[in-house]
């Protein structure tokens, strides 16, 4: 029999990419088929939902077939408020370590060799420089996209960018390689207001559902030899939300005993 084991769940925060305690939804072979098919897709659901987590199980999935992915923490550039052109050289950097390219490309030199162009459209040469110097396809993720709404100055360029991406699929075959993922909170009313610039009208929109009894079976695994049971009156109370789902089947799996012969 298996025992209970509170520590199998975790509560909060992105799933480790081996975690047994991660559920497979139908989100993750939608998010999965956009992106081998090179469609923009965009993720964006209230929090506590488990994006990040199936940003990482997608991502690991499509490195294992010889995509070369690169995640952006749109959080984790500047420490303070960093100003457009800060912004952007984060972008920009975040990309070149995640597509493990930093020793190939000098960014600092490169980027400041190209004062004359705007900052979005260093970006954009950045792009062009990537589709030389990677022979496959390549998948850029961006989590946490909401915190653009809280940047000092606008921010529509970057979306007008990802759109022109796809835009240049028609003369430039080598753009269908490239292709990107936003992951957060907000809408895509909120994130651009020029309409006519959005990508989201050509993206893939992936519903991120609550787990469903078909699903979250991986989760009796910590509950002992009744789990099964036990993870059918859980996810019940909870109606399936991961986050709520996790705590509760961690809270009921410390209070559970240890059978005898541990």
């Amino acid at each position: 029999m298996t025992a209970a084991n509170s520590s199998f769940y975790q509560v909060g925060g992105t799933l480790p990419g081996d975690s047994p305690a991660y559920v497979t939804r139908q989100a993750d072979a939608d998010l999965y088929a956009g992106l081998q098919a090179s469609q923009f897709c965009y993720v964006l659901n209230s929090r506590q939902m488990g994006k990040s987590s199936l940003r990482v199980r997608v991502m690991q999935r499509l490195q294992a077939e010889g995509v070369a992915c690169a995640a952006i923490d749109i959080t984790a550039i500047g420490s303070q408020s960093p100003n457009l052109e800060q912004w952007y050289a984060g972008v920009a950097r975040q990309i070149l370590a995640g597509l493990g390219l930093t020793g190939q490309l000098p960014l600092r030199s490169w980027w400041k060799e190209r004062e004359y162009l705007p900052p979005v459209d260093r970006l954009g040469a950045l792009i062009e420089w990537l589709l030389g110097a990677l022979p496959g396809k390549i998948a850029i993720f961006v989590d946490e996209i909401d915190s653009v709404l809280s940047l000092q100055f606008p921010i529509d360029d970057f979306f007008a960018f990802i759109r022109a991406c796809y835009n240049l699929r028609v003369d430039r075959p080598e753009y269908e390689r490239i292709t990107f993922a936003l992951f957060g909170v907000a809408t895509p009313g909120e994130l651009i207001r020029d309409k006519t610039r959005t990508p989201f009208n050509i993206g893939r929109a992936i519903e991120v559902a609550g787990f469903t009894a078909g699903e979250v079976a991986p989760l009796a695994a910590g509950l002992g030899p009744r789990g099964a049971e036990m993870l059918a009156e859980i996810l019940e109370w909870t109606g399936g939300q991961p986050f709520l789902t996790q705590r509760v089947c961690r809270l009921v799996a410390a209070e559970i005993p240890p059978s005898p012969s541990e």
